[in-house]
């Protein structure tokens, strides 16, 4: 059973069963069987890459509505940094800020805000010399899930500060507690989300006992009624909290640039992050002192939840920060505050391990590399499972069978038809030298 919540779907009565999804997916969660695509849950990183690819779209997130701004008495927006990227011609986060506030929340929060208090805990951090180097950001889940699970050797280097949407949420219910006397259960604090990954954090947020967020709604479902108000907010430009260093966070190398420190490394694309990993784990980046890395191409403007191509929106989050201030939050103390900060450490989840009993291990593991050598090692995916060696991993784990490999089910079928045939040959020859002696009486 997975520990995770996932906002990754599947719709089977979409689903064709047409495999794109399972050569896709980084951790091998999808599989399909009965001509129907299945989700492994305690595989699933909520990457959102099977909703990318899936052309019948069979795959999708699970998210709230707008209409879970009915729930609360105060509502507060977390627009995230990539949301400026979806609009044209914009010249400050401030036309989308009281966008916002027209469409009908009482108040904006800017992620962007928190991100710049984060980004000068983390250079706080790295300078004191008491955190792991190199330090590995915490900002994607899919990243942080992936290596919960794939790479446990790195987890004592995962930064230990919380998400700038985290920490957004937390300031955000403080300030309208304060400002309208309400309890915190009656203030929603709503994230306008970019993707699947920090929609399903919500329910199970990083190193936190309970997220301070109360609900996503995805940027694509916003948009489109957003951008309907947004001639009405066009003298607000300047209506921001946050500067350039913020606000950059929305793409690939944003955070990486905000901690104004040389010797760092900013990744992005699932497949390049997991290259990332593979280096950091067999230590082939220790002069690197910080590593950013987002699942989605392009940094959090590549999330499947956005209406923009994610190469056009970095270019106008380029556009956008040009004339902004650099940094307008700062931390106001020298040391980092305890409350930005996880209240627990991470623990690795083994959900890739074969078994929790060493030589069984080993056993199953030498009897995948005994499968490995029948099958043809074309990953084809025609078995439903996205490669033959993780195919001959089910096998071991008794979720499928050699005859699933369509390669091995006709070399099976020609040792029967070449026998069936001896047998006939036999039965032919054995006929005849009978109807010869026959004859011959």
């Amino acid at each position: 059973m997975s520990e995770f919540f996932h906002s990754v779907t599947l719709d089977r009565d979409k689903c064709l069963g047409c495999t794109n999804c399972i050569k896709r997916c980084p951790t091998s969660a999808i599989r399909v069987q009965e001509g129907k695509a299945k989700i492994l849950a305690e595989r699933c990183v909520d990457c959102g890459e099977c909703i990318r690819v899936c052309p019948h779209h069979a795959k999708k997130a699970v998210c709230e509505t707008l209409d879970v701004l009915q729930r609360f008495e105060y509502t507060v927006a977390l627009p995230a940094p990539s949301l400026y990227a979806q609009f044209n011609n914009l010249e400050g986060p401030g036309t989308v800020v009281e966008g916002l506030r027209l469409l009908g929340f009482d108040d904006v929060f800017e992620v962007a805000r928190a991100a710049e208090l984060i980004s000068d805990a983390t250079r706080k951090l790295i300078n004191s010399g008491n955190a792991p180097m190199p330090m590995i950001s915490c900002a994607c889940p899919t990243i942080s899930r992936l290596i919960r699970i794939r790479f446990p050797d790195l987890i004592e280097n995962m930064s230990p500060l919380l998400t700038p949407a985290e920490l957004a949420g937390k300031m955000a219910r403080e300030k309208a507690m304060e400002e309208t006397g309400l309890p915190a259960e009656k203030i929603g604090i709503i994230f306008i989300t970019p993707c699947p990954a920090k929609a399903a954090s919500i329910n199970m947020p990083l190193g936190l006992d309970k997220s301070n967020i109360d609900a996503a709604v995805p940027i694509k479902d916003v948009y489109p009624k957003l951008v309907g108000l947004m001639h009405q907010a066009e003298d607000t430009c300047d209506v921001s909290d946050s500067g350039r260093a913020g606000v950059r966070w929305g793409s690939s190398g944003g955070e990486a640039h905000a901690l104004l420190s040389d010797f760092y490394l900013a990744a992005d694309g699932i497949e390049n992050c997991i290259k990332v990993l593979n280096d950091l784990e067999d230590e082939k980046l220790n002069f690197i002192r910080f590593v950013e890395l987002n699942a989605c191409p392009g940094g959090c403007v590549g999330g499947v939840l956005q209406v923009e191509n994610p190469f056009v929106a970095k270019t106008k989050l380029k556009s956008l920060i040009r004339y902004m201030p650099p940094f307008k939050n700062v931390l106001k103390t020298p040391e980092v505050p305890e409350d930005y900060r996880w209240q627990h450490k991470l623990k690795y989840l083994p959900v890739m391990e074969l078994d929790a009993d060493m030589e069984k291990a080993f056993q199953k593991m030498d009897e995948i590399e005994r499968l490995m050598k029948k099958f043809p090692g074309l990953d084809c995916g025609s078995c439903g499972s996205p490669s033959c060696r993780s195919l001959a991993e089910d096998i071991v784990r008794g979720y499928s069978t050699e005859e699933a490999c369509v390669f091995v089910l006709r070399d099976e079928v020609h040792q029967i038809a070449d026998s069936l045939s001896k047998i006939s040959g036999i039965q032919v020859g054995s006929r005849n030298k009978t109807d010869a002696e026959n004859h011959d009486d």
